[in-house]
């Protein structure tokens, strides 16, 4: 009998990619969505539903049209049991988090355990993979010295961060926030009902099928604007650097968690030190790759935007065998050809 993953937000960029990787290696995939990305971000056009029509021509793919915060929703979506969750699903742009903070907690927070439990209620032996973020970390990431350089800032003393920065006693974002209550919850329902959890806590993920916006996502929103001649603004000085992950590799390292004797664990994973970029230098790879010299304006930096934030990936690469594979220049290529190719999506 084939196993059964549930992938929650499954028309996103992970979901999808979620979806797509577990289906082509013959598991029973249900994909839960509620297609809010466009609302998020005021986009007047369709974006994850380009994604989640695509996930239509798998036949082993189930697509419920749901809520994570609705309990009928989500005990359809497991049905009568599951292997694995990914939860994806998320309110996912610190801006819109900032002018609609109990949404954001709604989804983010609330969402994730109501999901915890329905699973710990259906199939409390499947394993749970937490999608987390940098940003659980908050303005403590802006406390490791740094050294300015002509395109980015770099750290001075370490390669990268990690799961041993503190979470506490700082500025998070309302963002930060609902993402750290779903880290918690994750980490507690492993610990207090010994259900087998991880959480991801992720850098900067990109790649095709990514609906970027000035908000969120912004790897896939340069290179929409790069070929549609939009403008974009950088808020700071564009120096600002992160390390950069291709959504397929991170699929990956959930596989090898999902598929270990592992119980419970918590690891920061992006690109890692040997996969940065500042801003500046990615415009400057967009213009190689395309010839389009983005229209830039600079505008006063964002509240806790980390100048940088490069995940120390050591841990995960141990503990799980998992190493990026894909390179920023070979994903931009991906990214570009994909974005060339659907163009009607962003004029």
């Amino acid at each position: 009998m084939a196993k059964k993953i549930l992938v929650t937000g499954g028309a996103g960029l992970v979901g999808s990619h979620c979806a797509e990787y577990f289906a082509a290696r013959g598991w029973d995939v249900v994909v839960l969505d509620n297609l809010m990305r466009s609302k998020f971000f005021n986009y007047a056009k369709e974006s994850v539903e380009f994604n989640w029509n695509y996930l239509r021509s798998f036949k082993n793919v189930e697509r419920i049209l749901g809520d994570v915060r609705n309990e009928d929703d989500i005990k359809k979506a497991i049905g009568k049991g599951v292997d694995a969750v990914i939860h994806t699903a998320g309110q996912p742009g610190v801006p819109s988090s900032v002018r609609m903070p109990l949404e954001d907690f709604s989804i983010n927070a609330f969402g994730t355990l109501n999901v915890l439990e329905c699973l710990r209620q259906i199939s409390p032996k499947a394993c749970f993979v937490y999608t987390s973020t940098n940003k659980v970390y908050g303005e403590n990431v802006d406390k490791i010295a740094l050294l300015k350089k002509k395109s980015r800032y770099v750290y001075k003393s370490i390669k990268g961060v990690s799961e041993k920065l503190s979470t506490d006693i700082t500025g998070h974002t309302p963002y930060g926030v609902s993402k750290l209550v779903g880290d918690l919850y994750t980490q507690e329902y492993a610990h207090i009902y010994n259900m087998k959890t991880a959480v991801f806590r992720m850098s900067c993920i990109y790649g095709i099928r990514q609906f970027g916006f000035e908000d969120q996502g912004w790897v896939a929103w340069f290179v929409i604007a790069a070929l549609t001649g939009k403008p974009i603004t950088i808020y700071g000085d564009g120096r600002q650097v992160r390390d950069l992950l291709y959504a397929k590799d991170l699929v990956l390292a959930f596989e090898k968690f999902i598929n270990s004797d592992i119980k419970h664990e918590i690891f920061n994973i992006g690109g890692g030190p040997k996969n940065t970029t500042s801003l500046l230098e990615f415009l400057d790879l967009i213009k190689d790759k395309t010839g389009k010299v983005l229209k830039a304006d600079f505008s006063d930096w964002r509240p806790s935007d980390q100048k940088v934030y490069i995940s120390d990936i050591a841990k995960v690469k141990k503990i799980l065998g998992w190493q990026p594979r894909i390179s920023p220049e070979e994903g931009a290529e991906k990214l570009i050809f994909w974005v060339k190719h659907n163009i009607e999506y962003f004029k």
